[in-house]
C-alpha cells in the first residue's frame, strides 16, 4: 500500500480526512443500522459560492438519549456502552436511540478536520425538543455511566465549548490534545504485527474510542 495511505504518525491530512471520512460513513451505514446513516457535508466556497466536494465535515443529528430501557421496547434499543464491562452493562440503562416519539432529548454530532492539530474533532450539541440548549451537566446525567467514567478518567480529552467552526454557533467538543499521540500507538502497534494502519480506516479506528465518551457505539465489524 502505498505510504500516503497510511497512518504512521497520528495525523491526516485534508484528503486523508475526506478519504477516511467517506469509508467510515459507508461502513457505518452497513454495520450500524439501528442508527441513521451519516451525511457529508460539502464546506460552501465563500467567495465562488459554490461547494467543494473534498472538504467538508461528517453529520449525525436528531439522536434522541432516553433516561431507561423500560421506555422503549427490548427489541427497539441499543446499548450505547461499548467498551464497559458486562456487570457494568447489566445495570447502566440510559441509551442511545435514533427515533422514538417521546423524546428526551435530542443530540447532534459532527466530525470536522482540525487544519491545526491535523486530527477530526467530534463536536456535538444536546437540546431539548423546544430548541433550548442544554448544559453539560445535563448532558453529563444523560451519558451512559461508563461513558462519564471514562471522561473523568481520561488522560487524553476533555470537554470544551466553543463556537462551532462552520456554523458560528457553541458547539462542545471533545478537544484533540492527544489525539494524535494515541492514534500514533495504536498505528505502531499495528506495525508491530505487520502492518500499517490505512488512512481509510483511520476515523473508524479513532471513533471506536472517541464515540465511546458520548456513548455511540463502533461495531467491531467496521473495524475489518
Amino acid at each position: 500500500m502505498d505510504s500516503a495511505r497510511e497512518v504512521s504518525d497520528g495525523r491526516l491530512t485534508v484528503e486523508g480526512f475526506s478519504v477516511a471520512a467517506r469509508t467510515f460513513a459507508d461502513k457505518w451505514k452497513i454495520h450500524n443500522q439501528a442508527f441513521p446513516p451519516w451525511s457529508w457535508i460539502p464546506l460552501i466556497n465563500r467567495t465562488l459560492l459554490v461547494s467543494n466536494k473534498e472538504e467538508g465535515y461528517l453529520s449525525l443529528e436528531k439522536i434522541i438519549i432516553l433516561s431507561s430501557l423500560d421506555e422503549i421496547p427490548e427489541d427497539e434499543s441499543l446499548n450505547a456502552a461499548t467498551d464497559c464491562s458486562e456487570k457494568e452493562e447489566s445495570i447502566d440503562h440510559t441509551i442511545l436511540v435514533p427515533t422514538l416519539e417521546n423524546e428526551a432529548h435530542y443530540y447532534d454530532f459532527h466530525i470536522v478536520y482540525s487544519a491545526s492539530y491535523k486530527v477530526p474533532v467530534l463536536y456535538f450539541r444536546g437540546y431539548c425538543s423546544g430548541g433550548q440548549p442544554l448544559s453539560l451537566d445535563v448532558i453529563r446525567k444523560d451519558l451512559p455511566s461508563c461513558s462519564v467514567s471514562l471522561l473523568v478518567e481520561s488522560k487524553w480529552t476533555f470537554i470544551t465549548q466553543e463556537e462551532h467552526p462552520y456554523l458560528n454557533r457553541p458547539w462542545f467538543k471533545l478537544h484533540p490534545c492527544g489525539t494524535e499521540d494515541w492514534i500514533k500507538l495504536l498505528s505502531q502497534s499495528s506495525s508491530s504485527s505487520g502492518c500499517q494502519m490505512p488512512v481509510e480506516l483511520y476515523l473508524v479506528s479513532w471513533f471506536s474510542v472517541v464515540g465511546q465518551v458520548v456513548g455511540l457505539r463502533t461495531p467491531l465489524q467496521m473495524l475489518n
